[in-house]
């Protein structure tokens, strides 16, 4: 494989906090080992329609405490076809880009494995998403801060839940993998908890409901994450309502929230150990593979390996939230 002299930079898909950091890390290690750096804007899509300019060491100053990401972001339909593919890749050729640096989630790394498949360009990926849910990683760009964010949303609402004895449902995000509602559901002290990789019996939750009723127990926070098999908070605030008509309850949708503000020093320090990893690993001849780190270590994982892993929820972990609960 021919010697890394330029590589393109793009965030993709949804955003997460510490991608900046990431991004940040990728472009001064680069130029530190002589390689000049573009940034492609708006992912797959600014490829297509060449939105790349050279960047710095000083674009990337007084960026990693910020959320979002200065390349911006979007979802791209045209890179799914074959002509919107050779678009991208003549848009590469045309800046000399012979090494890509992508940041993303696995929709990022579905869509990398299919275009090269087609074309050879060197390519290291960053798992950049809140959901934690990409197989190769222990953790990802944004989840820390994304649940920290969650539970500073809860204890607030368990505020105000104790001072008007209600019951309060709170939605957070995760579409395919509940993650952020199982670790803020345990970190506030949820009465229950309900992810999409455990199948939820509704009758079972009323239950325990019923159960704290009539036991005078004050406060009771239900975390359920979006894509819960029953429903999200809408659907559950009303099969609460229907067997429980004389409750106060209330339900909130954390929504988007999640995906902004400042990164944890966890996401700083995650996303600059994996951008500097990102950029050695180009220069060594790695490619096709994303950076995590797993136990501590980087490890390198295949981009068709990095599938949406669901969360294996141990009996003992369920088991838990509903003892410490009482």
């Amino acid at each position: 494989m021919e010697a890394i002299s330029k590589i393109g930079i793009m965030t993709s898909g949804g955003d997460s906090p510490g991608m900046n950091a990431a991004v940040r890390a990728a472009v001064r290690t680069a130029i530190f080992h002589g390689m000049e750096v573009y940034g492609i804007r708006r992912g797959y899509q600014g490829m297509i329609e060449g939105d790349i300019y050279r960047m710095e060491a000083t674009d990337v100053s007084n960026i990693i405490q910020r959320g979002g990401t200065i390349l911006k972001t979007a979802r791209s339909k045209e890179f799914m076809t074959e002509e919107g593919m050779q678009k991208a890749y003549n848009q590469l050729q045309q800046h000399g880009i012979n090494g890509l640096v992508l940041i993303g989630g696995d929709g990022t790394f579905r869509g990398a494995g299919e275009f090269f498949k087609r074309y050879t360009i060197p390519a290291v990926g960053l798992p950049g998403t809140i959901d934690k849910d990409l197989a190769g990683t222990d953790y990802t760009i944004g989840f820390d801060t994304a649940v920290n964010t969650a539970v500073e949303a809860i204890d607030k609402i368990r505020d105000t839940a104790e001072a008007h004895n209600r019951l309060f449902i709170v939605e957070v995000m995760g579409r395919d993998a509940g993650y952020i509602a199982l670790h803020s559901g345990i970190a506030c002290g949820a009465e229950d908890i309900l992810i999409p990789e455990t199948e939820t019996d509704i009758n079972h939750v009323l239950d325990r409901i019923d159960m704290d009723e009539r036991r005078k127990k004050n406060v009771h926070i239900i975390v359920v994450a979006e894509g819960d098999d029953f429903g999200g908070a809408k659907e559950l605030h009303a099969a609460v309502q229907r067997r429980f008509p004389l409750l106060d309850v209330r339900s909130t949708v954390l929504g988007h929230i999640q995906r902004g503000g400042s990164p944890t020093c966890a996401d700083r320090v995650l996303a600059s150990r994996l951008g500097h990893a990102a950029a050695e690993a180009l220069r060594n001849g790695k490619t096709q593979v994303m950076a995590g780190i797993v136990n501590g270590e980087i490890l390198y994982t295949p981009f068709e390996s990095c599938v949406k892993q669901n969360a294996i929820i141990s009996k003992d972990m369920i088991d838990m939230i509903h003892v410490l609960a009482v």
